[in-house]
């Protein structure tokens, strides 16, 4: 096991839209989540971005890449998560998945109604794979921050907690004595990592 990879955090980030993928548009998703987390990490990190089609199976390729050859420790993937039958990124994520982790997607959800009646349409999903931890996020640039941070108050006092907070300790209990995962530290005025005590690395 190499001291970089020891070290270094690996993010695989999927944006998933079928105009932006044929290049109508310009994708937000992923600059919107590369920002984010320039802000809110502190420890060093590498990305492997991935802008593809609402396509099941090149969701579920993408995926298995990220997870499987790239060793990407979390994936974030943005788009594809509601209603429409175009929108299939929750079903080709639990494709997928060798565990579900049903308590991001139910967080999402109660961050969501702080702001919109209509986060109950959301279907946003998070699994294991591997080592991997992989979340659905929302496809919009300023859902996609709140549901990483959380709700705070006026005075910037953290009234919901965001998803990204249980992230670090998620990561850590995917380590293996063989296959060792990064410790991952964050900007606390962003978002603050959670940790038992006895988890924590002085």
């Amino acid at each position: 096991m190499t001291k970089e990879f020891i070290q270094h955090l690996k993010i695989g980030l999927v944006s998933i839209s079928d105009r932006a993928s044929r290049g109508d548009y310009q994708d937000q998703g992923l600059p919107s989540l590369q920002d984010w987390l320039k802000t809110a990490l502190i420890s060093p990190f590498r990305i492997e971005a991935r802008l593809i089609a609402d396509e099941q199976d090149e969701i579920e390729e993408t995926l298995i890449d990220l997870a499987d050859y790239q060793d990407c420790h979390l994936i974030l993937t943005t788009g594809g998560t509601g209603p429409s039958l175009r929108d299939v990124t929750p079903e080709a994520t639990m494709a997928i998945a060798d565990k579900q982790m049903p308590g991001f997607g139910e967080q999402m959800r109660q961050i969501s109604l702080n702001f919109v009646p209509t986060a109950i349409l959301s279907r946003q999903v998070a699994v294991i794979r591997k080592q991997s931890l992989i979340i659905n996020l929302p496809g919009q640039p300023k859902a996609i921050k709140e549901t990483l941070e959380g709700v705070k108050d006026e005075n910037g006092k953290q009234q919901v907690h965001g998803i990204f907070a249980a992230v670090p300790y998620c990561i850590d209990l995917l380590a293996t004595p063989e296959k060792p995962t990064p410790y991952i530290e964050t900007n606390e005025a962003i978002c603050k990592a959670f940790r038992p005590k006895s988890a924590l690395r002085k």
